[in-house]
């Protein structure tokens, strides 16, 4: 069964030992050295970033943007990693999220170019699908219908409901580390800008992201519990799986997939170098980055960082 677009869509794209130590294994050893060549990561969302000339090490962590507030949890050494570190990095700096005049200049990017509407890109049929589904978690979709397709994608669950910040239910890792970062007085930075997140989406033609919301809608119709099957991959910290499901399980995700994920990967590099370099830096960026050929750990270790994976013991 395909697996929840949604969940995809929060671990790409926004809008972890009590002590830090290296394992010693043998796998780790192996992982540690072998710069080029690509093997299956060990599941850990916590990754310790060390040599190419750092003077102290910088750490990597996977989020998932937003996460049912009962299934929240730090691996062990998580809050470690953060006071060994003197900034803190997001895919987007999280202070920009709170600078309201500058989130209503780009509120008409959430919207679809030439008054597209929602009508004009699926069947009647479909649209009554969809707009039964919304009126039903209270959210008239004629006051959404011109909204890019992929932002309602990410709405279309109650599972996920973004309001749920606002009453507690649902917790952003992003904003918890954006309040340990404010309570300890650590400057915060970001590997890209809003508005650039909110161009990934003009990068998929508006008919696919359609027909990826029908999809979505239909699918969870069928089997609601997807979405805590994949909360439990992130909880038990199955990188590779969240790899492996963009290609096995989402096809309609996985011809974007260079768009969401890969591109991004590799345009961060060069600006993770410059800061840690810096400073010693924490970085919290989406999981489904993390893993791969393509993805951020791998992608250091060519660079000639040695990427060490810590314990995946929950504090």
């Amino acid at each position: 069964m395909k697996k929840s677009i949604q969940y995809i869509l929060l671990l790409f794209v926004v809008v972890s030992l009590t002590t830090i130590s290296c394992k010693t294994t043998k796998e780790t050893a192996v992982e540690s050295v072998e710069q080029n060549s690509y093997k299956p990561l060990t599941n850990s969302l916590l990754w310790k970033i060390e040599g190419n000339g750092l003077t102290a090490p910088s750490y990597l962590y996977g989020t998932i943007h937003l996460i049912d507030s009962d299934d929240y949890y730090l691996p062990a050494g998580t809050l470690a990693a953060m006071d060994n570190t003197k900034k803190m990095v997001f895919e987007i700096d999280m202070k920009e999220m709170g600078d309201m005049g500058a989130m209503m200049g780009l509120m008409n990017k959430a919207f679809m170019n030439d008054n597209k509407t929602l009508k004009d890109l699926i069947s009647d049929e479909d649209y009554k699908l969809v707009d039964a589904h919304f009126k039903k978690m209270g959210l008239p979709l004629a006051m959404l219908e011109r909204m890019k397709p992929m932002f309602l994608t990410v709405f279309a669950s109650g599972d996920m409901d973004p309001a749920g910040l606002q009453n507690g239910s649902m917790k952003s890792y992003e904003m918890e580390f954006m309040e340990i970062a404010k309570n300890s007085n650590k400057p915060t930075g970001g590997l890209e800008t809003i508005e650039f997140q909110l161009s990934v989406f003009d990068s998929i033609p508006y008919t696919a992201q359609a027909e990826m919301l029908v999809e979505t809608i239909k699918d969870e119709d069928k089997d609601k519990s997807q979405f805590d099957d994949m909360v439990q991959m992130y909880k038990d910290q199955l990188i590779n799986d969240m790899i492996a499901m963009i290609g096995d399980e989402a096809e309609q995700l996985s011809e974007y997939e260079d768009i969401l994920l890969n591109k991004r990967n590799e345009a961060w590099i060069s600006g993770m170098k410059t800061m840690m370099n810096e400073m010693p830096t924490f970085f919290a960026v989406g999981a489904g980055h993390l893993a791969g050929e393509r993805g951020v750990v791998h992608l250091l270790r060519k660079e000639g960082f040695t990427l060490t994976p810590l314990s995946q013991t929950k504090s």
